[in-house]
């Protein structure tokens, strides 16, 4: 799952190199935190947060494909 948000990212953004997803476990979600390049942050989120949600939503019917709970995080 981390791959895949790191692909996903790094599509988006002008600095690929930049791209840092960290996987977090939890006992019932598991966190991905997503860290982008300040000037690519506008790009990964999208207006009114239209492409952060479409990366939930594809996480989400992953995460239900494989029976586990993810939640991702856009960090500054």
């Amino acid at each position: 799952m981390k791959q895949l948000v790191e692909q996903i990212a790094k599509s988006l953004v002008d600095n690929p190199d930049k791209v840092q997803v960290r996987e977090v476990t939890g006992e019932q979600t598991t966190v991905l935190e997503l860290r982008v390049a300040p000037e690519d942050l506008g790009k990964v989120i999208g207006k009114q947060g239209k492409t952060a949600r479409a990366i939930r939503t594809i996480l989400a019917a992953a995460g239900m494909k494989m029976r586990k709970r993810y939640m991702l995080e856009i960090l500054e």
